[in-house]
């Protein structure tokens, strides 16, 4: 009649150890969950907030018609084109713009 005891004890290792696994199962999930947004936020970079002087670029449309890139100085009177979503122009003058920080960030003074 010794076994209820060993019985009673091997229950509650039995509900220790489920308790122990979801515990472990829970803190897993947070470290995944960390890990997941550490690189989502490598890969986004740094966000800026859409505030008043923070745009890319400026679009004028009377009394001229012209837009123009804030970062690169790259602009053009042919807004139509822009507006259907003709940005391959500014996307390159972003690149050379990107690539020439670069070198000039990189050479030794």
């Amino acid at each position: 009649m010794a076994f209820p005891c060993c019985v009673a004890e091997e229950r509650s290792q039995l509900s220790n150890k489920i308790k122990a696994l979801s515990r472990l199962k829970a803190k897993l999930l947070v470290i995944a969950e960390e890990q997941r947004a550490s690189e989502i936020k490598q890969i986004r970079g740094d966000a800026v907030k859409a505030e008043w002087g923070q745009q890319i670029r400026n679009y004028v449309f009377h009394p001229y018609k012209l837009v123009k890139d804030v970062r690169t100085g790259h602009e053009t009177s042919d807004i139509a084109s822009v507006m259907d979503g003709e940005l391959d122009p500014f996307i390159r003058a972003y690149l050379k713009h990107k690539y020439s920080m670069t070198l000039s960030e990189s050479e030794p003074n």
